[in-house]
């Protein structure tokens, strides 16, 4: 259903953005109020007319009020001893790669290695991409949004949590890992594979039949 809202809320905010054709604004704005019900029923049933106003007033022109995806950038780091880098997020508690939203004028590598030096302090190196994901689609997020995963090198720094993002940070073997895990597809199973050097594909999510609807049970990474 958050999947369906997104669509609807993309394809009628993207034609508010290319049309100028009144009937067709009037339209589109509908879909839009349609999309805000459809969220807010999932998630608060007060909270359809903010939706919408959030959305409408989010309405650019041309192309750039094309709607597309959101993108983060995540890190993987492992250390000689084969634990991974995990931070415990301040918003919800729970344990994860180091991960944000990807930032104007730096490519995907570059914001790995920010956020990784950001919310944990330490500096890592970039060796390959393991994973692009679809959050929505696996349950990280209610948001849409794209998640480019970098395996990650630690080259130096020292543990030092950030102030606002983290409550915790650490290294962590694979049979002692912290609880609660951030769950959603099965990044664990990826984030390993990389540290224990298996030479395995960039994972990405497979087209579904039909794209728009999927099915009752989509398969995580992996």
């Amino acid at each position: 259903m958050l999947r369906w809202a997104e669509a609807l809320a993309g394809i009628a905010r993207t034609g508010l953005a290319f049309t100028d054709n009144l009937y067709e604004r009037e339209r589109f704005d509908e879909v839009l109020h349609v999309a805000a019900d459809i969220r807010a029923a999932v998630v608060d049933d007060a909270e359809a007319e903010a939706e919408y106003e959030e959305w409408a007033a989010d309405v650019g022109r041309g192309a750039r009020g094309y709607v597309t995806p959101k993108v983060a950038v995540g890190a993987v780091v492992g250390n000689d001893r084969g634990e991974i880098l995990l931070g415990q997020r301040s918003d919800t508690g729970e344990w994860f790669y180091p991960v944000g939203w990807a930032d104007v004028g730096y490519s995907p590598s570059e914001v790995a290695v920010k956020e990784a030096m950001e919310e944990t302090g330490i500096d890592v190196t970039p060796l390959r991409l393991i994973a692009v994901f679809d959050a929505l689609r696996l349950g990280f997020s209610s948001l849409s949004f794209y998640s480019l995963l970098f395996h990650c090198k630690m080259v130096g720094g020292e543990l030092r949590g950030h102030p606002l993002e983290t409550l915790d940070v650490g290294w962590f073997s694979p049979d002692a890992l912290p609880e609660p895990l951030r769950r959603g597809g099965d990044w664990m199973r990826i984030a390993f594979a990389a540290l224990e050097g298996r030479d395995e594909p960039c994972y990405f999510d497979p087209p579904r039949s039909p794209m728009w609807r999927g099915t009752p049970e989509e398969p995580g990474p992996g």
